[in-house]
């Protein structure tokens, strides 16, 4: 009884209290976000188009900054809000710009095939990365944003592994540089194979990262390869919550085996809230809902826009917590194994493409 007649005093002392702790850290990483966007823009003025999206560029900046000047406790807890809490919500918001319809409509034979080359190129990368020698939450996490969809990919299968912030911004800095080469040499190599507009839109659908990126490797191929490409992305994306789910339960286990020969101590048990977590049921919620029109199409848009503001908030945050030092060790074993994924990718989505794509 005394707690409920004290809530209208406690809820807004609560309140206060986490503006006023998260406020520092939110503002910077909004700062480092208005300041990529900036950049952007500069970009498509100066060049005719943007190489370098805000998302990279926010990363990089929160890097730069943090190497010039180490944050400290005053800005943490706004820092981890972006990093974390928003980009959750970004995932969740980012359901509602897919509709099952589209990939239905595709046919299962490249349905299947997607999902195929999507758990080949998670394979294949962990084991040349065990080979290599690269350490497991940054190999399970360069397996997903290769496979996937790159930045969101990796930030999505983070949480599930219990991933450090350093070894996600420096895993999203290694990976997008890598994505960035294939963009831009994707619109070079594909005339030289002779496939259809069909073909060489799945392709960049299958090799490369985000929409707007498939959209500009596709673009010169023509406005078909543009469709196709856009509707390949889209599978793979779909495939980001059955593998998150399959990390939750496997990812215990890789783990011990990547840390030490010897057995855990005790067994470890992922807790039930962790086998999906929130965000990802969320993700489904809002595909569903997006594709039994309860979402109206005019609300499609703003949401993605949210999503990809969230988004750049928190790459801003996981730039600031990496340790330009640490990425320089770590360079070497993370660079062989992002390259030898990324062949991977090229190879299993040409021969996808080869079979589905015979005209």
């Amino acid at each position: 009884m005394t707690r409920i007649f004290l809530a209208p005093f406690i809820l807004p002392q609560q309140a206060f209290r986490f503006v006023k702790t998260n406020l520092p850290g939110v503002l910077l990483c909004l700062l480092i976000s208005c300041m990529a966007m900036v950049l952007e823009a500069a970009e498509t003025f100066l060049l005719g188009k943007a190489w370098l999206e805000s998302l990279n560029l926010a990363l990089l900046l929160g890097v730069f900054a943090r190497t010039l000047y180490e944050p400290g406790l005053i800005w943490a807890d706004g820092i981890k809000l972006c990093s974390k809490t928003l980009l959750n919500i970004a995932i969740v918001l980012l359901g509602a710009s897919f509709s099952l319809n589209a990939v239905l409509c595709a046919g299962p034979l490249l349905l299947v095939g997607v999902m195929g080359v999507v758990l080949f190129s998670i394979i294949f990368t962990y084991g040349v990365g065990r080979v290599i020698g690269l350490p497991t939450p940054q190999l399970l996490l360069v397996a997903c944003g290769n496979a996937i969809c790159g930045n969101s990919a990796i930030m999505a299968a983070a949480p599930v592994i219990r991933a450090k912030d350093e070894d996600v911004g420096t895993t999203i800095a290694f990976t997008a540089a890598g994505g960035l080469v294939v963009v831009l040499c994707l619109p070079l190599l594909v005339p030289t194979l002779h496939m259809s507009q069909s073909a060489q839109g799945a392709l960049a659908g299958l090799t490369v990262y985000a929409v707007p990126q498939v959209v500009a490797a596709a673009a010169p191929f023509g406005l078909t390869a543009v469709h196709v490409g856009t509707l390949v992305k889209l599978m793979r994306v779909l495939m980001l919550g059955p593998v998150c789910i399959s990390l939750s339960l496997l990812a215990p286990k890789l783990l011990h085996m990547g840390a030490s020969s010897k057995p855990p101590a005790a067994p470890y048990h992922l807790p039930l809230s962790r086998l999906v977590p929130w965000y990802i049921t969320g993700f489904f919620v809002m595909m569903i809902a997006r594709s039994l029109s309860i979402i109206p199409t005019a609300a499609v848009a703003p949401l993605g826009l949210t999503a990809t503001n969230l988004t750049i908030l928190a790459m801003a945050a996981l730039g600031l917590s990496v340790d330009l030092r640490s990425v320089i060790r770590a360079g070497k074993p993370l660079v062989l194994t992002v390259c030898f994924s990324l062949a991977g990718l090229i190879g299993a989505s040409l021969a996808l493409v080869k079979v589905t794509f015979c005209d």
